[in-house]
This record gives C-alpha cells, sequence and structure tokens, in this order.
C-alpha cells in the first residue's frame, strides 16, 4: 500500500451519514445502513499526491478513538444531519475536542448531510420537491457558519488567514450524490499546500495507537 502523503478525517454522532458520503464519493453508489466499528479508511490518488480519508464511529464507546485518528490530519470535516439540530450541537460538545491532535494548520469543513429528507428538497434535476418524510429542516446554513466560525476562536485562528465560512460550510446528500463531489475535491485542493508545508517541516504524524491518549471534551458554550 502506499504512504499517505495526508489525511483527512470525517467526524461526527452516529447516522449523520458519515460513511455514506464516503462511499458514495469513493464507490460511487449509496450503501446500505451500516454502521462503523473504530474506523475504516480509503487512499485516494489527487494529483501526484496519496490522500487518506479515514470515517470513524459516531458511537459513544468509540469516541475516544477519533482524537487517535485525528493526529496530524491536514483536514477535519465534521458531519451533522440537516433534520437533527441536536447533531450539530454534538459537534461542539463532543468531537472538537478531538482535534486538538490534528496538525496547528487543519483545515475544518461543516457538512450538513440528508439534505433529500428536508422539506422542500431540491432534486438532482433542480426540481423543487417535498422531502419523502416531509422532514423539517431544522440546521440552515447560517447555523453551520456560526459554527466555523467558533471552531476558528477555539484554534486561535485568524479568521482573515483561513477560508471563509462559505467556502468550508457544505449540505450534501450522500443518497443522491449532492455536493458529494464538490466537497472532497474541493478540500483535496486545499490540503495540497498543507502536505507540501508539512513536506519542508519533517514527515507527517501517523497513526499510534501505543501513544495515544485521552481527549478532552469541549462543553457547550466553550467557543461562545
Amino acid at each position: 500500500m502506499k504512504k499517505p502523503d495526508g489525511k483527512i478525517v470525517l467526524l461526527g454522532d452516529m447516522n449523520v451519514g458519515k460513511t455514506s458520503l464516503l462511499q458514495r464519493y469513493m464507490e460511487r453508489r449509496f450503501p446500505d445502513t451500516v454502521s462503523t466499528v473504530g474506523g475504516a479508511f480509503y487512499l485516494k490518488q489527487w494529483r501526484s499526491f496519496n490522500i487518506s480519508i479515514w470515517d470513524t464511529a459516531g458511537r459513544e464507546q468509540f469516541h475516544g478513538l477519533g482524537s487517535m485518528y485525528c493526529r496530524g490530519a491536514a483536514a477535519v470535516i465534521l458531519v451533522y444531519d440537516v433534520n437533527h439540530l441536536q447533531s450539530l450541537l454534538e459537534l461542539e460538545d463532543r468531537f472538537l475536542g478531538l482535534t486538538d491532535t490534528a496538525s496547528t494548520d487543519c483545515l475544518f469543513a461543516i457538512v450538513g448531510n440528508k439534505v433529500d429528507l428536508s422539506v422542500g428538497a431540491t432534486a438532482e434535476n433542480g426540481a423543487h420537491r417535498p422531502g419523502p418524510a416531509g422532514v423539517p429542516k431544522q440546521v440552515q446554513p447560517e447555523d453551520a457558519a456560526a459554527l466555523y466560525r467558533k471552531i476558528l476562536k477555539y484554534k486561535m485562528l485568524d479568521e482573515k488567514a483561513v477560508p471563509a465560512a462559505e467556502q468550508m460550510c457544505f449540505e450534501t446528500s450522500a443518497k443522491t450524490g449532492h455536493n458529494v463531489d464538490l466537497l472532497f475535491e474541493t478540500l483535496f485542493d486545499m490540503v495540497v499546500p498543507v502536505i507540501l508545508q508539512h513536506r519542508v517541516q519533517g514527515p507527517p504524524q501517523t497513526v499510534d495507537i501505543a501513544s495515544y491518549k485521552p481527549p478532552r471534551r469541549t462543553k457547550a458554550g466553550c467557543c461562545a
């Protein structure tokens, strides 16, 4: 297996569709319901670089492993369900602290999945149609943008020195493929300069189970 040049990690609560997003992009299919145990990854060649994409379990019993998988990550994709506000809140409460082991110049994408289930969802041909279950959308794009700005404050990053929220907040459907390619390929292009910078600084960090330490958990409002 080729050695990865950089790493992207997906984080989020169970049932938000992390695995489905990754399989939609890498395998061009929408899988049956699956639950990730621990973590799994794909290796994607982008230009002349090999990028590993890690899918992590959202279940509480596997929570601490996320910190290990995030170690040295060039980018983190934080996934929530647009139809469940709590899944967005969990990103700050439970998952943000796991990214403390990522690289200091780590990029963050906030992804609202399952837009195909929302009332007034848009079909692939652009037509307006109601979601099959008529689920009311609970999270708006401005809510995701607000979380993105909180993350920048938590990481003590200058908003002027990183991509704007409009570039890093996505709404997707793993089922229809809506914006899935855009999400991953936008990140790949942004990660390449990070990879090059890491090559100048030294070898990339890898997952090391033996040296893994439990992450610190954030609390609601910690970034306010």
